[in-house]
């Protein structure tokens, strides 16, 4: 039985929408209020301690409480708080950190624009898709490719994209023109004994919807190096060079989402240097400032950046596109990801340890696969029947997700998955103590 409700959990319930919630079930319970937060801790209203297991939503890679942040913030804001990129002009931490990550990301890609949100480049990335294909005299490739179980974001645009019903179907998307093809979730479609062969079957499908459409009305393909929302689905061995390939013999553009997967969680900088993805445009946000300012970013190749650096007006961006203080932020977080060595870290220390510990409950009887790659992973859940007893109401993620909570850690529930993704900067202490309470909440799960 809930509680009375505290005067915050009222005015809450009063005056906030939440995203992604059911509101009668949350408010049923009482809405949780985090208060604060110290490295991989998270403390609540209540005074309960919890160990943050999803790095807030994939985002917070340095970890909470990081003085560097936000000293560096209140300088900004103490000497310029905002100005625009507009007007022919633009501030000092817009220009470094455009150049930092060009020193960063692969090396065609080297020209940056700024938004506020991974919506936000997915967004731009379409929008500078087709005024590149307009230029280029192509008017007629506007269609775009992505994966079933990817996500993409929420816009219109960035919704029609994403290959969730859940986010589509409320809102009678997709758009047309969004085309989604298999994606490699061997788990999914009953092929978990043979992922590569699965992963071949996916390109092959992938080429014959190519064709179907007609490779020439094509714009370009949005991925996910690792489906992260999707169920954090890692690609086989092979499968994104043959994707990859398969797009550059067509013509079509290539987009690396990689909105949850740079900045160190995988054990690269990008995903994109790691599988060798020599991608025509990168989408950013989340671990760019470990969420502690919102800020997304849209990179591009040199190619296109010379298409639209030379051909005009270029009528798109935000108010807040290159905001000082959010820039800031970002080259205070880059500073630390790379003075406290987290990615060589993640690469060869806790990443290996880390899927470790996930991979021993490969043998628990609740569990139906294991998947991850760095400091991402997921645990597919089944009930006492096995696979071929799951249904599409028992959301044993969900459930899983709400015991490990009681158990004192935070992970994120999706359909019948548990997706764990922690800070970078987690201990092999506090992994254990993350994957204890997991493992105390998979034996409650059936009780």
């Amino acid at each position: 039985m809930a509680s009375t409700p505290t005067p915050l959990q009222t005015l809450d319930q009063r005056f906030h929408l939440h995203p992604f919630t059911d509101h009668d079930a949350m408010h049923a319970q009482g809405t949780r209020v985090i208060v604060s937060g110290s490295g991989v801790f998270l403390q609540d209203a209540q005074g309960r301690q919890l160990l943050d297991g999803l790095a807030g939503l994939w985002c917070v890679n340095v970890g909470y409480g990081r003085a560097e942040i936000t000293d560096a913030v209140a300088a900004q804001m103490r000497q310029l708080a905002y100005y625009p990129s507009f007007f022919n002009s633009t501030t000092e931490p817009a220009i470094r950190l455009a150049a930092r990550l060009a020193s960063l990301a692969p090396p065609r890609v080297q020209h940056t624009i700024f938004c506020n949100s991974g919506s936000e480049a997915n967004e731009s990335a379409l929008k500078i898709i087709r005024g590149y294909w307009k230029l280029r005299g192509q008017p007629q490739r506007t269609k775009i490719l992505s994966r079933e179980f990817s996500y993409h974001g929420v816009t219109l645009a960035t919704t029609s994209m994403t290959g969730l019903p859940s986010c589509s179907a409320p809102f009678d998307l997709p758009l047309p023109g969004f085309l989604h093809v298999p994606a490699p979730h061997a788990y999914a479609a009953d092929r978990e004994s043979d992922p590569v062969a699965y992963g071949k079957w996916c390109i092959e499908e992938t080429a014959r919807v190519i064709e179907r459409e007609g490779a020439d009305t094509i714009a370009a393909m949005f991925v996910e190096p690792v489906q992260g929302a999707g169920g954090v689905i890692p690609p086989p061995a092979g499968y994104l060079a043959a994707l990859r390939a398969l797009c550059r013999e067509h013509g079509i553009l290539f987009v690396a989402d990689e909105v949850i997967t740079a900045f160190g969680r995988v054990g690269d900088w990008f995903a994109s240097n790691l599988w060798e993805l020599d991608p025509d445009l990168i989408s950013l946000a989340k671990g760019l400032t470990s969420g502690y300012l919102p800020l997304g970013a849209t990179m591009v190749s040199d190619e296109i950046a010379d298409v639209l650096l030379h051909h005009g007006y270029f009528a798109h961006g935000f108010t807040y596109s290159g905001h000082p203080t959010t820039c800031a932020a970002a080259l205070a977080n880059l500073d630390i990801i790379e003075n406290d060595g987290l990615i060589p870290r993640v690469r060869t220390n806790l990443g290996p340890y880390f899927q470790e510990k996930l991979r021993a409950f490969a043998g628990h009887p609740s569990v139906g696969e294991v998947r991850g790659t760095g400091l991402i992973g997921a645990l597919e859940l089944v009930p006492r029947g096995g696979k071929a007893a799951l249904t599409p109401t028992m959301m044993l993620g969900i459930k899983a997700a709400a015991l490990a909570r009681q158990e004192g850690v935070i992970v994120r529930g999706i359909r019948d998955i548990v997706a764990v993704a922690p800070p970078l900067t987690i201990t092999r202490e506090e992994t254990d103590q993350l994957f204890d309470a997991v493992g105390k909440a998979l034996d409650r799960l059936e009780d």
